[in-house]
């Protein structure tokens, strides 16, 4: 019997449900020999291929895989995993796809793929039939890897948790089946799926504030929701959740990868995990551990309708939604790995190879493999994920890790790669935003601001040179050393790193994507509070993460009760976030930043699936103006202050030193010293100016005063005379301090019973002017230097004293 005609759109790999009741399968394999469809079913309910299968029996001089290449379609019975599968013989290779159609296709049905070919590992040729194969384009996974020798396409022992033999030698027999992961078919044809979907938010890239966050880490601990909510998608859609999203004030929700995942074959032989998730095992199926125990018993359809509802609460809410997506590597590791889906579907053609050994992967992930971006089927197998994401699951946007890998040909990078061209020019992702990781670990793999539009991008030097000079250059100049950070290295950073980004005409500020701290690296509170990274629960020796943190722990290396300690940790961390959403560009808060989380100074805590990555919600409710209130607080307003001015609402660049615009002043932004004169040639380059005032403009008149003092002392600015100011925010206020008018800052006056339970940054009722000189004054005789105190510099309506390790705005109430 002839088989019908495949299905129109199945000239794509997939499974595709027709209205026949069956299905088209269609994979791709350009170097196989032959290909098996396999449908798993339980061995105690009836086969729905019972008329068309041949029965396989267990023959002790023939495996199964010698009958299956003589039948069409064949069935095998397998008691000890309660399970029969039956193998259809798929016709190809036409063009590098193999097809097949089968009869009976149904929602949740189990299944995989055979692939047969040679085996010669030493050219990169590893076909193993007995291996069952995930299909890429698999929309639902069920199961996970367990470390035994069926997982393996080479012959190997599992001795003591470790896999013993050497993937360049023979080939296992041991059937797979039961010890990995399967795939499971969603049947996605319902017309009106996208009915009551609400409109997506559509956040213009100038009002942008991006909030990553893991889907587990950022609920798990969550008080306000019930245990079986915590660490779900369906806890992160809870309305208590986006009610706090909400009081912070962000737009964007980048969610840390929630592609299903396997943990490395190095984790697992040590029994830990991937808590991170940057190990990707499916790229059309979403993780199913993050799902509610409840839809991962109702099967693969629950647990993507789950992910489904979490994106529509959050647009709901009005929160865009963007992915971090891995397509950089695989969780199959090296060739030592584990073979579940494209090493053995198609390993030369899936994996980049060494031209001089081609048995060899070439590696730019420090992950094992690195996929072909060369090969235009592996392009276009990612632009299908990526496009299935965003029409079914309604995801605003993507962020590509190790970017700079899906960009190299031949080896180096380029901007002018297929992939990205792929991007550009595709009508549905080229609307959405999209974010580079810009560098790997490969040769030349540093290419932070050469991505070009439409990409935004990871801005790591706007990150490095917040943390040096807000702490590492703090401490040298304490110690008598001069700093490296120079007034023209801040002002780029402030204006959207113009020397960086400014590559294509039209291409504006915020493809920098600002950030001091992410899930990769120290939180921020952890930069204030070690020295040295302490990965020693990782189980590396602490050799794991980077050393180059710039990093200080203000004299106590780790968690302190010493008040000054303290009080000079919240100052840090508020000027640091102060500079972050203060700043041209696109700023990205780390979750948990806003109120002060610690990783206990892990810095690489990828596999910290527990309360060292969980954050802790135990001050949200607390009666107490707490630390974390206070700097949640002065967050949230800083981002209500950005957000409500047109000042953020455009992508210029305006910096004193741009590729287009050299030299020229600017009529968005105009600088000043202390003395309210404008920087001379050489204070530019001079680290010992760490005291300044930016100035922004906007076209209706008002301006903002950022003014920035980064000495240890106060400071004193003469403010631009033809305007009258007042100050509306201070990363000083969370010691109580803030900018003054004339010769003094002003200070909270002692807090009283009544006081004490207000939020942080109500402080209008509960200020004093105090002409005193700061804390150096001699309590002995009451002396005031005279460089604090002046009374005849009092009257002067243009000064104002800044409090020392600040940074304030503020704003023009009204202009002559």
């Amino acid at each position: 019997m002839r088989n019908p005609p495949l299905h129109r759109y199945a000239t794509r790999p997939g499974l595709y449900f027709t209205d026949d009741g069956g299905a088209d399968a269609v994979v791709r394999s350009e170097t196989a020999d032959q290909v098996w469809f396999c449908v798993l079913e339980p061995l105690d309910q009836p086969s729905a291929f019972y008329a068309e299968a041949v029965r396989l029996f267990n023959e002790p001089d023939i495996s199964f895989i010698e009958q299956a290449q003589s039948q069409k379609i064949c069935t095998r019975r397998i008691p000890s995993l309660n399970l029969r599968e039956t193998l259809f013989m798929m016709d190809g290779p036409n063009y590098g796809l193999w097809y097949v159609h089968i009869p009976k296709a149904w929602d949740g049905m189990h299944y995989g793929y055979r692939v047969n070919g040679p085996w010669d590992p030493n050219h990169g040729v590893s076909f193993n039939p007995y291996k069952l194969l995930l299909d890429p384009y698999a929309k639902g996974i069920d199961g996970s890897m367990k470390l035994n020798p069926g997982a393996f396409a080479y012959a190997c022992e599992i001795m003591n948790g470790k896999v013993k033999g050497s993937p360049f030698g023979p080939m296992s027999t041991v059937d797979s089946l039961g010890h990995m992961p399967v795939s499971v078919a969603i049947d996605d044809r319902d017309a009106n799926k996208h009915e009551g979907e609400p409109s997506h938010p559509h956040v213009a890239w100038s009002k942008t504030i991006i909030y990553e966050l893991h889907v587990k880490g950022f609920t798990a601990n969550a008080p306000w929701l019930p245990k079986e909510l915590r660490g779900t998608y369906a806890g992160l859609a809870h309305p208590s959740t986006l009610s706090y999203l909400q009081d912070l004030g962000v737009t964007s929700i980048e969610l840390m990868p929630i592609q299903a995942k396997q943990p490395e074959l190095f984790l697992q032989e040590r029994g830990r995990t991937n808590y991170w998730g940057y190990s990707t095992l499916g790229y059309f199926a979403p993780e199913p551990s993050y799902a509610t125990r409840a839809a991962q018993e109702a099967g693969a359809a629950a647990v993507r309708k789950e992910v489904i509802d979490m994106v529509r609460a959050l647009h709901e809410a009005g929160f865009e939604v963007i992915m971090d997506v891995v397509y950089n590597h695989t969780c199959e590791s090296g060739p030592e790995g584990p073979t579940i889906c494209w090493r053995g579907l198609d390993n030369l053609s899936y994996y980049r190879r060494n031209k001089e050994k081609i048995s060899r992967l070439y590696d730019t992930t420090g992950c094992g493999n690195t996929l072909d971006f060369t090969n235009t089927h592996v392009v276009t197998f990612a632009v299908d994920s990526l496009r299935y994401w965003a029409k079914r699951i309604g995801i605003d946007g993507f962020r590509f890790d190790l970017a700079a890998t899906l960009a190299r040909l031949d080896g180096d990078f380029t901007s002018y790669h297929p992939f990205l061209y792929a991007l550009r020019s595709d009508m549905l992702l080229g609307n959405l935003k999209m974010i580079m990781e810009p560098w790997d670990v490969g040769p030349g793999g540093w290419r932070t601001g050469q991505f070009g539009i439409p990409f935004a991008e990871w801005n790591d030097r706007f990150r490095d040179t917040t943390r040096k000079f807000w702490l590492t250059d703090v401490k040298r100049n304490r110690g008598g050393e001069s700093g490296v950070v120079t007034m023209q290295e801040m002002a780029t950073r402030l204006c959207g790193s113009a020397d960086l980004f400014a590559t294509d005409p039209g291409r504006g500020s915020t493809a920098s994507v600002n950030y001091v701290a992410c899930h990769d690296g120290f939180t921020m509170a952890d930069l204030t509070r070690y020295r040295h990274k302490h990965n020693e629960r990782n189980g590396e020796d602490n050799r794991d993460g980077t050393n180059d943190n710039h990093s200080v722990n203000f004299g106590y290396e780790g968690p302190s009760d010493d008040p000054i300690i303290i009080q000079q940790r919240e100052r840090a961390m508020a000027n640091m976030l102060g500079m972050l959403l203060l700043s041209l560009g696109t700023p990205m808060l780390l979750s948990g930043d806003e109120f002060g989380n610690s990783q206990n100074g892990n810095n690489n805590a990828y596999m910290q699936d527990n309360p060292t990555t969980w954050l802790d919600w135990d001050w949200l409710y607390s009666t107490e103006q707490t630390p974390e209130l206070k700097q949640f607080d002065l967050v949230s307003r800083l981002i209500a202050l950005r957000k409500s001015r047109d000042l953020y609402d455009h992508e210029d660049f305006f910096t004193r030193l741009s590729k287009i615009g050299l030299l020229k002043r600017s009529d968005r932004v105009h600088w000043f010293l202390p003395s309210g004169h404008a920087p001379h040639d050489a204070d530019w380059t001079n680290p010992a100016v760490r005291t300044f005032a930016m100035q922004l403009l906007s076209p209706d008149g008002s301006s903002l005063m950022i003014l920035i003092n980064g000495s240890d002392e106060i400071s004193r600015f003469h403010l631009p005379a033809d305007k009258e100011w007042e100050m509306v925010w201070s990363s000083a206020e969370v010691s109580g301090e803030y900018p003054g008018q004339g010769t003094s800052v002003d200070r909270v006056a002692e807090l009283n019973e009544e006081s004490e339970n207000k939020p942080a940054g109500r402080f209008s009722d509960h200020l004093h002017r105090l002409n005193m000189m700061y804390w150096h004054a001699d309590v002995n005789d009451g002396a005031v230097p005279e460089d604090i105190y002046d009374a005849e510099g009092a009257d002067d309506p243009t000064l104002w004293t800044i409090p020392a390790l600040s940074i304030s705005v503020m704003r023009q109430i009204s202009a002559d």
